[in-house]
């Protein structure tokens, strides 16, 4: 898939464009996408980056960086992709503006989009506005208990499994693998430590089962309390798994929460947690994603 970053980098050509921030690429998302892969032609996406409301001065917690937003959009057929960068200046353009700075400049014949989606200054635009200025539109209704709000509230209460159906796909963590303080080899446990975007919204500190790519990972979510950590970390530790991850970027599925964290009397106590954390992690299913 081809990502630009201006009107400019696209060829203006008959398109139908997908509209929306697509945090979290979530199953009322992926609905909008599809309808415009299915319409065609030059299926297109175009997004916000960073989180309009960010730009707003509201906090947000992303669902997903925007690398990996880009990568599930590319798996549903996506051939382009505008990221438009939300400044205040865009923000404060009128609807009109923006579907002729945008939308227009990339030859857009067709517009997909959430049945709530807005834009333009005031949020005063919508697919009936763009209707009169002579696009044709996919209005796709919103899928009753599907919204970012209610993921952000379930991920943020540790509910990973429930999380799944929403999302299309597990939960996840994504990072770049970093040094930590190396106990887990010297434990037989080596983990990848991630380094995550502060952004990114993370589930509650806790033990839980899950997978990075092909094999099976425990990962702990928290502060390390038996060693008196204050930082918190994100560690996996890959099951039946030989290499050096250092320096690369690590996408972790997070199928279910095993425990909360806690310290321990002795690292024979630890250790024996650690073990039977990893017998939890081969025994756990991925969760079902409807």
């Amino acid at each position: 898939m081809k990502v630009a970053h201006a009107p400019r980098e696209l060829e203006a050509r008959p398109r139908a464009v997908a509209i929306g921030t697509f945090d979290g690429v979530h199953v009322g998302h992926r609905a909008v996408v599809r309808a415009a892969v299915e319409r065609g032609p030059s299926p297109t996406v175009v997004t916000f980056h960073p989180h309009p409301r960010e730009v707003l001065g509201y906090q947000v917690s992303l669902l997903a960086t925007l690398e990996r937003r880009l990568e599930l959009l590319a798996e549903l057929g996506v051939e382009e992709t505008l990221v438009v960068e939300f400044t205040p200046q865009v923000a404060a353009l009128e609807a009109e503006e923006f579907a002729r700075s945008y939308l227009d400049a990339i030859g857009a014949e067709v517009v997909a989009a959430g049945e709530s989606f807005r834009f333009g200054s005031g949020r005063r635009g919508d697919l009936a506005l763009l209707e009169s200025l002579g696009l044709a539109t996919e209005v796709i209704p919103i899928i009753d208990g599907i919204s970012s709000t209610e993921i952000r509230r379930l991920l943020a209460a540790g509910e990973v499994r429930a999380v799944a159906p929403l999302l299309g796909r597990p939960a996840e963590v994504d990072g770049i693998v970093v040094s930590g303080d190396a106990r887990g080899g010297t434990l037989g446990f080596p983990t990848a430590n991630l380094r995550t975007d502060s952004a990114l919204l993370v589930p509650p500190f806790g033990i839980y089962a899950g997978a990075a790519g092909e094999h099976r990972a425990a990962i702990s979510i928290g502060v390390n309390p038996h060693y008196g950590g204050a930082e918190r970390r994100i560690e996996a530790y890959l099951l039946d798994f030989e290499g050096d991850l250092y320096g690369k970027r690590l996408v972790v599925e997070l199928w279910e929460r095993l425990r909360d964290e806690q310290g321990f009397g002795s690292e024979r106590e630890l250790v024996a947690q650690i073990e039977r954390d990893v017998a939890a992690t081969r025994a756990a299913r991925r969760p079902e994603i409807g």
